[in-house]
């Protein structure tokens, strides 16, 4: 008898906690979109501004650049390269992350697959002659800057700047050797960083 009895007990306290689960599924709770505890409206959650405009990845990986966010902004182009392609901008975007980084053979790979795409973007030639100027390559540097500075019609004072110093550097280079070069890297349309090489 007594086994029977724990047994009914048993199924009641079931039956009971599998009403009150399904009373809980049926309440509309959650917080009303007034903001009193009034559950009548159903669950409110935030809305999605339909109208608010994407940020753009190629954007976004630009700011993660200017504020030393390498591996970031990499993730963010290539997130861009699946919506747009690899285009110039993107393969040049890649390359500076990557100089960023202090990968100077894919910054060079990728920056000489941009110049390919977008022959006429003196930004892009600019960007490879600061990445050959980390490579030492003073010389090739110096021409790709002048091709940059030509491009740009000498508008740009950063370019204007870099090919500056290779000059200076290719006329000093065996006499002195510069320790601090102050290279600036262009984005494409406007603005620009400069890039200081991780350790």
């Amino acid at each position: 008898m007594k086994r029977s009895y724990r047994r009914g007990n048993s199924r009641a306290a079931l039956l009971g906690a599998f009403s009150a689960l399904t009373l809980a599924a049926c309440s509309p709770g959650g917080f009303s979109a007034f903001g009193g505890d009034d559950t009548s409206k159903g669950v409110y959650a935030p809305g999605v501004d339909q109208k608010a405009e994407a940020v753009d990845g190629i954007e976004v990986g630009h700011r993660l650049i200017a504020a030393g966010q390498y591996e970031l902004a990499i993730k963010s182009f290539n997130r861009a390269a699946l919506e747009h392609g690899l285009n110039g901008e993107i393969l040049s975007a890649l390359g500076s992350a990557n100089l960023g980084l202090g990968r100077l053979g894919q910054a060079e790979m990728l920056l000489r697959r941009a110049v390919k795409e977008d022959a006429e973007e003196p930004e892009v030639w600019n960007n490879l002659g600061v990445v050959l100027m980390e490579r030492g390559e003073t010389a090739e540097a110096e021409q790709i800057f002048r091709k940059a500075y030509a491009l740009d019609n000498g508008e740009s004072d950063a370019i204007r700047d870099n090919l500056r110093l290779a000059l200076a550097k290719t006329e000093n280079s065996v006499m002195t050797e510069v320790n601090e070069d102050n290279y600036k890297l262009v984005r494409r349309g406007s603005g620009d960083y400069l890039i200081r090489l991780t350790p």
